[in-house]
């Protein structure tokens, strides 16, 4: 994106490192927040002049909404949350057609596996 442009999330203008960005759970994002955070500690006499109000408000948003503490977890179905073999197919449209193709038993040994995640929270 060139000097010129202003960033705008809402027009998918996001910013050069964000284009070839993959989608993270919110346990993974909790993950590298609190990692960043503990660095921040470590560096300085008073970590929480480092750590803005942003940084501060989006670790506990991740900590709080994160349904999975498993980030090897299927992200996007773990994010959209489906409970049919029909409606992950709907929703993630390429679980069926792009290389590592699932079969519906697969597909429902998955949302099994994220519903048992859930529940042990």
């Amino acid at each position: 994106m060139s000097g010129e442009e202003e960033e705008n999330a809402a027009e998918l203008k996001i910013g050069d490192e964000f284009l070839k960005a993959k989608c993270l759970m919110n346990c993974e994002v909790a993950l590298i927040l609190e990692h960043k955070y503990e660095q921040l500690q470590q560096t300085s006499d008073d970590p929480m002049n480092q750590v803005s109000q942003v940084f501060e408000k989006s670790l506990q948003y991740v900590k709080r909404f994160s349904r999975y503490k498993n980030p090897d977890a299927l992200c996007v179905l773990g994010n959209l949350c489906p409970e049919t073999v029909e409606e992950a197919i709907a929703m993630v449209p390429s679980i069926r057609s792009k290389g590592r193709a699932h079969d519906d038993e697969a597909i429902e040994k998955m949302l099994n596996d994220l519903s048992l995640i859930k529940k042990f929270e």
